[in-house]
């Protein structure tokens, strides 16, 4: 019998479906925006749900998520992960450690972990992660990090020599994503910049089209795209 395989997470615009972003707007009605605009990874984050709601609203999101071929992980809580069949989880500096949330999904479920270095990275990868969230690489007003900024400058040079694929995180927006791509960033996060905009589909679309020119090294600084 062939073991599970683990899927990959695709390069390029990483979303954030966060309940504390537009929080009269459900979050099924987030993803789904999210979503009609391509988004091929969605974060589902939930800081504010009650546990129940939580756990109703994973399901939704997993499934959409599976119907538009889009890999959908879980921050933090790893149990939500395993009840609504997400893909993997994203586990933070204060979150469930890393190898402890790989020891609970077994080998088939992606780990992403936050880091602030290239070390950390080393020690994710030996964890058993399979991606890193590197940052904060601008200035970000979604989550309150105690973290210096670490600038295009010093994102790329862990990017440059991380073992594991690494994902920009904090302020990563269309003005940025593109030369954030031009780093050789596997992806960027954006949380605020897509769930604010008035079309979160279009803006959607308008980052990831970003991210890919940026990413094939014809970045636009603050341009349309």
């Amino acid at each position: 019998m062939n073991a599970p395989v683990r899927p990959s997470l695709p390069r390029g615009l990483y979303v954030l479906c966060d309940d504390t972003v537009r929080p009269e707007l459900p979050l099924k009605e987030k993803a789904a925006a999210l979503l009609a605009g391509g988004a091929r990874v969605v974060q589902l984050r939930m800081k504010r749900t009650p546990l129940r709601e939580a756990l109703a609203a994973a399901r939704e999101v997993v499934a959409a998520c599976r119907r538009a071929g889009a890999v959908c992980l879980v921050n933090d809580r790893v149990d939500l992960a395993l009840l609504s069949g997400a893909h993997g989880v994203h586990v933070g500096d204060e979150d469930l450690p890393a190898e402890e949330a790989r020891a609970l999904l077994g080998p088939e479920g992606l780990v992403g972990v936050t880091v602030r270095g290239l070390e950390e990275a080393h020690a994710a990868r030996a964890a058993g992660a399979d991606y890193v969230g590197l940052g904060p690489v601008f200035g970000t007003t979604t989550k309150q990090v105690n973290a210096p900024v670490l600038g295009l400058g010093g994102f790329g040079a862990v990017v440059r020599t991380s073992p594991l694929p690494v994902v920009g995180i904090g302020g990563v927006k269309l003005e940025n994503i593109a030369e954030l791509a031009a780093t050789g960033a596997h992806g960027g996060a954006v949380a605020s910049d897509a769930l604010l905009a008035g079309d979160i589909a279009e803006r959607v679309r308008r980052l990831a089209a970003a991210f890919d020119r940026g990413a094939r090294g014809t970045s636009l600084v603050g341009g349309d795209v």
